[in-house]
């Protein structure tokens, strides 16, 4: 595999849920307010003191190079690093910028912890002595990798010999070339300098030259392209800035934006016609999510611009995200309930239950959106999914999932509707592909390429829960709804004993009994367990008692018939035949 780096030198219901949503969302913005530690964008600004030893300054995928392409061209495809770096000090000796592939980093990496800072710098350079030039120790090499710095301010850095092959307005440049694939590069700066007598290196020990430890001030850009024909190609600002695993990504957010652009209004208006919690709750759920894509976006938008963006719009963004997922997930586990379903309302004791488990998960998703931000080192080629707090989460995920699927049998246990039985089927169905996609996505990622893996868990992420919000929107829309949900109505008081109603035991299912006995002795009905017809018609449901034709009248003896198709018998009867007296 060849790689080269040249340098060319160069409501009411829910009032107590409001609150705790509410909790929730004020938690989730200070977390994104204080908590986390920034991530830098492609341009980077900063200072850097000596005594740190070492600054690792950032990650940045570089785009594989074509085969075609020429510097100063509009089909340059290098990737290039420059910028300035200075110190208001004059330091004694040089610190090194150094700029590397994966498979030089690591072990210069590793070799930084080392108790004697002396013997740290000699171990991190040890091997790359070998491959890097030097126009003193090692003027045959190849592989530019290291520029000695600070630079004197307004004039080139020492290493670099050509003013041509620096980009304007800069004191050095790399030009990164990798004809085969793309690849990470790894920019950092360490407290190392190089005696060009004996070719040894050292641990610049400010304390023998300064009272105070000499700051360096750094500017530096990373672009996939050239810098300067950024305006002779289209594409060229949807992806200068971005790392190549980064890369499209703005194109994914305007595509969701626009869809969510569509939806939003549309939901608007279907819950101004329809007005109930459920519908509610999956409102806020929907525009929780198109803030999180209007703030990405935002970020995004930025970042193509100059390379910085806005972190605290990316980080509130993906916090809405977080708990637009988490609402949507209550909705599902609310519905697998029978609420809005088969009951009117759910008992005090099964919220308290709910929010029990609920609020937990959410909080171990923002507890690992955190980790994953402040304590994965990001030199590290994992993502969120391969930490305990990912695990911890994907199993939690799949302990609700297992939870739903119990509440949704328990539901279409005591529902005896053909109609909705059949909606719960396909709902129980649609929700499982939605809880299971995230455990078997991030399973799979294990074995992608991290050059790749973070567009791909991005857009079957978004895609998925996009898809998600479409089909609840069509089932709750107000035409469709009323056909197997209980939304209509807006007062739910004295409802409970048709809820209690619903789920007695009132069915007898045919393999119980095949005769059916009156009161005045044994009397064989086979002729009506032979018609299916006939026995669908005595399936009762809390939706038959209100929205019947004619009110039922019930007396506390249950001496007055109950017609069903225009047959009355005494006392009514159950699909099983038996009689309730």
């Amino acid at each position: 595999m060849q790689e080269q780096l040249s340098a060319n030198r160069g409501h009411r219901t829910g009032s107590h849920r409001r609150g705790a949503l509410c909790l929730a969302l004020v938690w989730c913005c200070a977390v994104a307010s204080f908590g986390g530690q920034p991530v830098h964008g492609a341009h980077l600004t900063g200072s850097f003191e000596v005594d740190e030893f070492f600054r690792f300054l950032h990650k940045f995928g570089f785009q594989k190079t074509e085969k075609h392409s020429q510097k100063d061209t509009e089909w340059d495809t290098f990737g290039y690093i420059y910028g300035n770096i200075t110190s208001r000090i004059n330091l004694t000796v040089p610190v090194t910028l150094a700029v590397l592939d994966k498979r030089s980093f690591l072990e210069y990496y590793a070799n930084r912890n080392a108790y004697n800072r002396e013997v740290a710098c000699q171990r991190m350079f040890d091997k790359l002595d070998k491959i890097v030039y030097s126009r003193a120790c090692n003027p045959h090499a190849e592989a530019d990798y290291l520029r000695r710095i600070p630079c004197e301010p307004g004039k080139l850095c020492p290493d670099e010999d050509t003013r041509e092959n620096v980009v304007p307005g800069s004191q050095f440049t790399f030009v990164i070339s990798d004809p085969n694939v793309p690849r990470f590069w790894y920019v950092s700066i360490v407290s190392c300098y190089q005696n060009v007598t004996t070719c040894q290196w050292h641990y610049y020990d400010y304390r023998k030259y300064h009272t105070e430890p000499p700051e360096i001030d750094f500017d530096i850009t990373l672009v996939n392209g050239n810098p300067n024909r950024q305006t002779l190609s289209f594409f060229n600002p949807l992806l200068f800035h971005f790392s190549f695993d980064r890369q499209n990504t703005l194109e994914m957010y305007l595509i969701f934006f626009v869809v969510y652009l569509l939806m939003v209004p549309l939901q608007i208006y279907a819950v101004r016609l329809q007005k109930h919690p459920v519908t509610r709750l999956f409102t806020v759920s929907l525009l929780l999510e198109f803030v999180s894509v209007c703030l990405l976006l935002t970020h995004t938008i930025r970042y193509a611009m100059n390379g910085v963006g806005n972190e605290k719009l990316a980080v509130m963004g993906d916090i809405f995200d977080i708990f637009s997922r988490t609402s949507f997930m209550l909705i599902l586990l609310l519905l697998a309930k029978g609420w809005a379903v088969t009951r009117l309302q759910i008992s005090v004791s099964s919220w308290i239950l709910l929010m029990v488990i609920w609020i937990p998960y959410c909080a171990i998703h923002v507890l690992l959106y955190i980790w994953n931000r402040t304590e994965v080192d990001i030199i590290s080629d994992i993502d969120e999914y391969q930490t305990w707090p990912g695990w911890l989460v994907l199993a939690c995920r799949t302990t609700m999932m297992l939870w739903f699927l119990w509440e949704l049998r328990t539901t279409m246990k005591y529902e005896h509707s053909s109609q909705k039985l059949d909606f719960l089927l396909h709902f129980g169905a649609s929700s499982l592909v939605w809880f299971i996609y995230l455990p078997i996505v991030a399973i799979v990622a294990v074995n992608v390429s991290p050059l790749w893996r973070y567009k791909l868990l991005l857009g079957i992420t978004n895609s998925a829960d996009c898809l998600a919000y479409c089909v609840m929107m069509g089932l709750l829309w107000p035409n469709r709804a009323g056909q197997y949900l209980l939304l209509t109505g807006t007062n739910f008081g004295g409802m409970d004993e048709l809820d209690e109603f619903n789920e007695a035991p009132h069915i007898v299912h045919r393999g119980d009994s095949d005769t059916l006995h009156s009161s005045n002795g044994d009397l064989a009905v086979d002729d009506y367990l032979d018609n299916d017809d006939e026995i669908e018609t005595l399936v009762l449901s809390t939706d038959d008692l209100l929205h019947a034709g004619n009110p039922v009248p019930v007396s506390s003896g249950g001496s007055k018939p109950l017609t069903l198709n225009g047959s009355a018998m005494n006392g009514g009867l159950g699909k099983g035949g038996r009689s309730f007296d």
